[in-house]
């Protein structure tokens, strides 16, 4: 394929009581019901001795093998990450979802979590997945803080990686303005939502981790500050971000790539998303409508984001 190579994807018919990107992400959360897809868990091992809980579809082996990353405190029941999972299944492939550290409902036997930068465990999948289905081609999709992690993965690995395409929605691709956006207005609501679920596990791991730190904070930017950060070797939140914040080099992505969001993400404002770059990078498409939320996209007929990506994985493969 060259780098001329050229995609046509659906548009974007944003249904019309969605007036905004707030009721995108919200109508879409709470109204969307997941698919049902007949997954099988499997343990994977990781050279930390620790594993990861991998739900995997099949199909035979040549069959394209996709995985599918899902957001901050996700998991592979998120309606976004199952109604993709069953939409590429019924065209023909093998789809693994995989769960990060602590989620997924098994929490992980080691004193790390997940964050936006982890690549490695990424790495340890497709590697197990190189190994079953030797003959496959291996795709990608990434959700939120799972387009960033799957982003940071094809950095770091950009010339010795196991995937042949990718797509990544609504990507955090400033973390440290996305946390901080996180407190403003409305946003503060999704805030709160998740730094419960993130002190629960806290709470819950401290149980066989004593030393794990404390948490005094109020909002996900103290959590990454005081938690996250410390944990996974970062000086603090700020250097976390920085090392991490795909918007810094998008230019040294060399994989065929859709790159979707909204322009009027309320998590991640479209003013984030470094545009330029991302357009004069020839292996990049994206799909950027006017409408939308984060990850939610209400669509006429339903299913738009499914439909795009299954398209371009098709175009990409043919």
């Amino acid at each position: 394929m060259s780098d001329s190579q050229e995609f046509y994807l659906p548009e974007f018919d944003s249904a019309p009581w969605c007036m905004n990107g707030h009721m995108h992400t919200i109508f879409a959360s709470l109204l969307f019901q997941p698919a049902f897809v007949d997954f099988k868990r499997h343990l994977v091992p990781t050279p930390d001795g620790d594993h990861l809980n991998l739900d995997l579809v099949e199909h035979e082996n040549g069959s394209p093998v996709t995985i599918i990353l899902h957001g901050l405190e996700g998991s592979s029941n998120r309606f976004y990450v199952r109604n993709l999972a069953n939409h590429l299944h019924v065209n023909g492939h093998t789809v693994a979802a995989l769960n990060f550290r602590s989620c997924g409902g098994k929490m992980n036997k080691k004193r790390r979590f997940y964050h936006s930068g982890e690549y490695e465990d990424l790495n340890t999948v497709t590697n197990w997945l190189r190994e079953k289905y030797p003959e496959s081609p291996i795709l990608a999709a990434g959700f939120s803080l799972g387009g960033s992690v799957l982003l940071n993965y094809l950095r770091h690995h950009a010339t010795n990686n196991q995937i042949s395409g990718f797509a990544a929605v609504s990507v955090p691709y400033d973390l440290y303005r996305g946390s901080l956006n996180l407190q403003k207005g409305f946003n503060r609501l999704y805030d709160y939502q998740f730094l419960r679920t993130l002190k629960q596990k806290l709470h819950q791991k401290r149980e066989s981790f004593s030393d794990l730190p404390t948490f005094s904070g109020r909002t996900v930017f103290d959590f990454d500050d005081q938690v996250t950060a410390p944990i996974h070797g970062f000086e603090d939140a700020r250097d976390y971000y920085q090392q991490c914040s795909s918007a810094y080099f998008m230019d040294e992505i060399k994989t065929w790539g859709l790159l979707i969001h909204s322009r009027e993400d309320p998590l991640c404002p479209f003013d984030f998303t470094p545009e330029d770059v991302i357009n004069q990078n020839p292996k990049l498409t994206t799909s950027f409508p006017e409408r939308g939320g984060h990850v939610g996209f209400w669509s006429l007929p339903p299913g738009w984001v499914e439909l795009t990506i299954g398209t371009y994985f098709r175009q990409l493969l043919s």
